[in-house]
């Protein structure tokens, strides 16, 4: 068949076919072609979405950038150099081998002790590399693995608890005080972890973050933790205590063993467990460190309250005096050098010496030490300063009689009472020894018709008796009002008032007592502190330099820089002789006069007592050659004392004559005394003619008593 033939039949076939065929082949062909139009379709689609995505990609890039240069940028380079922990300061006082002790701690608003790296057990960092970071020594910062995971949470459960915090992000929180839940804080701390990293090492971040946390019962850094919860440093606890410490951060009012001691025990062996588990402690460590019994070790049980620290009336004056110095040194108000003392890691090393103030706590604290009274409800009080004349150091204080239970309560040293005629050495006698030559031999007439130059007023003794014509020395050993008054109208009032202020360091004047009866007598219209007086009173037992007291003698800020450096500062009050006549009448008056009471035998004492207008106050105030020493005794509310001999000069006994015990004998300096420089006249014919008439009736009275005696006997043999 020829191929026109099989064409034709072909054909012939094709239009015989059915019409479904023809079309069902129509359809496939028509479907083929929508197929590849539609995937062409999706394929532009899904091009432009991912170039969209890039482009939107770039531009939440573009615009990141610019958000962390203008938002983030300023808050993201962080300098530990510029934070300024708050940390604790302590007083320390030096002991009998010269070691110096802790007297106090100062707890700042954060309580915090500095303590540097080589102090800090190796196996505490491990604790908290192992549950805080474990990859804290791979990272640069951050730890992308946690961050992410974070993220991921918090998208998928729409909540802001992002988490994910390396040791260098808790650091950095910690520092900034930046806590807020936000993703702007989270993406600062991001970066502001990084840049930290680039210019500190591990060593001194982990240092710091040592430092800063805070581990409960309101104590911050590992050093206040292990005080607190141990009672020990933190290079002396174990393994087992450390990991319990390093348990507290996590939550503190969950995992403070004194709070919950099971819950801080399962913390602790959860980070035990993880320090085994990263191979930071062998099996046989892990097992020890879980048994130890460190329930027992703990300084308090859960649930029992914290004990107040009770501040010693010395600590209470040495912060007050480093207060005050401060602001004068800096220029400063006394909040901010309150401020400055309690959080800037000061160490302030005082003047107390730990035997003496132990003397003066066993009589203070116990009322039964206190010379009996009667007729009031109240306590007898007392205040006590006792110093070095040479150095100026307060050794020993007391403010109060009985138990101290607050803190910056009523401390008596502070307390201006009236001195009485304990005042009179300083305020007139001295004086009147260098500036007029006085001697214990000049005559004054104490005669009740004296009248004074620049007054009317005119005192009365105490026995409202007179002597008439007496040394010096002898109207100091009677301390005689009169002539007390009149040794000041010599002078004049203001030249005592002045001398006292510019000479004796006296500071608790005021103008009014620029007058007769507070010169003379020591009645002050605001009163005198006990430490004015010890201090005046030093300058007759160091050749007549007075030295101003002092409590301590350095400060340091945590670094050892000097922030006080508080010398001995002296004023030239009195020649040497002045000084020497003044303990020689000083010593007559403390043996044989008003202080006989005060004479502790073991070594010479120089000293006077005082008594204030109706018996409100009753002072002694005296001198050794060691120390000086003032004591005050009255009530808090004034009211006459009723008591035998004076309480003042019964302590000062008490007080000073154990202190001297096994101390070398030493006497004061023996003055010229010279004779009777005719301060208040020619008296020597008056004191002649007073003498004789003296002999006479004591003459008169021989007589009459041997006549008597012979009378007697006459009776009574016949």
């Amino acid at each position: 068949m020829s191929k026109s033939e099989q064409k034709n039949k072909s054909e012939q076939k094709n239009k015989k076919a059915p019409l479904a065929a023809r079309l069902a082949r129509a359809t496939v062909t028509v479907t083929a072609d929508a197929v590849s139009g539609v995937l062409t379709t999706a394929l532009k689609v899904v091009g432009s979405v991912i170039l969209s995505l890039i482009l939107a990609g770039l531009l939440f890039t573009l615009i990141f950038a610019y958000y962390v240069k203008s938002s983030l940028a300023p808050t993201l380079s962080i300098s530990l150099e510029d934070y300024q922990l708050s940390e604790s300061g302590a007083i320390y006082y030096q002991d009998a081998a010269g070691i110096w002790q802790e007297l106090a701690m100062l707890p700042a608003d954060q309580d915090r002790i500095w303590v540097e790296y080589e102090d800090i057990p190796w196996y505490m960092e491990k604790a908290v590399v192992a549950i805080e970071d474990k990859r804290f020594y791979e990272h640069k910062g951050v730890d992308w693995y946690r961050t992410a995971g974070a993220f991921v949470h918090m998208f998928a459960q729409m909540d802001n608890n992002f988490g994910g915090s390396t040791i260098t992000q808790q650091l950095i929180k910690n520092l900034t005080g930046h806590d807020d839940v936000t993703v702007q804080r989270k993406l600062a701390e991001i970066f502001s972890a990084l840049e930290l990293e680039k210019n500190y090492d591990k060593q001194e971040i982990m240092l710091w973050y040592l430092n800063a946390v805070y581990f409960g019962e309101g104590c911050y850094g590992v050093q206040t933790a292990a005080h607190t919860y141990f009672g020990k440093d933190v290079k002396d606890l174990t393994l087992a205590q450390a990991a319990a410490i390093v348990g507290i951060t996590n939550l503190p009012t969950k995992y403070d063993p004194f709070y919950d001691e099971q819950a801080n025990k399962e913390r602790q062996e959860t980070i035990l467990r993880e320090m085994y588990q990263q191979g930071y402690i062998d099996y046989d460590t892990y097992i020890d460190a879980v048994n130890e019994d460190i329930a027992s070790t703990f300084v308090r049980s859960p649930g029992e309250m914290k004990k107040q620290e009770i501040y010693s009336y010395y600590t209470e004056v040495v912060i007050s005096d480093v207060i005050t110095d401060l602001m004068n040194e800096k220029q400063i108000s006394r909040e901010t050098a309150r401020h400055l003392l309690y959080n800037s890691g000061y160490k302030i090393y005082c003047c107390l010496d730990p035997n003496i103030q132990a003397i003066v706590d066993s009589v203070y604290t116990d009322p039964e030490q206190i010379p009996y009274t009667w007729g009031s409800k109240q306590q007898l009080q007392s205040s006590i300063v006792i110093m070095e004349p040479h150095t100026g150091k307060i050794v020993a204080l007391c403010g109060g009689v009985g138990e101290k239970n607050a803190n910056f309560a009523l401390n008596r040293v502070y307390s201006q009472r009236a001195p009485g005629s304990s005042f009179k050495p300083i305020s007139a006698y001295g004086p009147a020894v260098e500036l007029y030559g006085m001697t214990p031999n000049t005559l004054v007439d104490d005669d009740e018709k004296m009248h004074l130059r620049g007054t009317s007023w005119y005192p009365h003794n105490d026995d409202y008796s007179h002597q008439g014509v007496i040394t010096i020395l002898e109207a100091l050993t009677s301390s005689l009002n009169t002539v007390a008054a009149q040794i000041v109208d010599k002078l004049g009032p203001e030249t005592c008032y002045h001398y006292l202020q510019d000479k004796l360091g006296v500071t608790s004047l005021v103008p009014d007592d620029a007058s007769y009866a507070p010169m003379a007598l020591g009645q002050l219209t605001n009163g005198i502190t006990t430490r004015e007086m010890a201090q005046a009173f030093s300058s007759f037992a160091n050749d007549g330099i007075f030295t101003y007291s002092r409590t301590y003698t350095l400060v340091t800020d945590s670094h050892g820089n000097v922030v006080l450096d508080n010398q001995p500062r002296t004023i030239v009050a009195f020649s040497p002789n002045t000084a020497h006549v003044m303990t020689y009448m000083l010593q007559c008056a403390a043996r044989w006069g008003t202080g006989y009471e005060a004479w502790i035998g073991n070594m010479p004492v120089a000293g006077k007592t005082g008594t204030s207008e109706s018996s409100y106050d009753r002072w002694f105030v005296g001198v050794t050659p060691y120390y000086s020493c003032a004591i005050w005794t009255g009530y808090d509310t004034p009211e006459r004392i009723n008591v035998n001999g004076n309480p003042a000069s019964q302590l000062f006994k008490k007080i000073m004559q154990p202190i001297h015990e096994g101390l070398p004998w030493q006497d004061f300096t023996w003055p010229y005394i010279g004779g009777d420089n005719r301060m208040f006249g020619n008296l020597e014919e008056k004191k002649e003619e007073q003498e004789r008439k003296k002999k006479e009736e004591e003459e008169r009275k021989k007589q009459e008593e041997e006549a008597k005696q012979q009378a007697e006997a006459e009776a009574a043999a016949g």
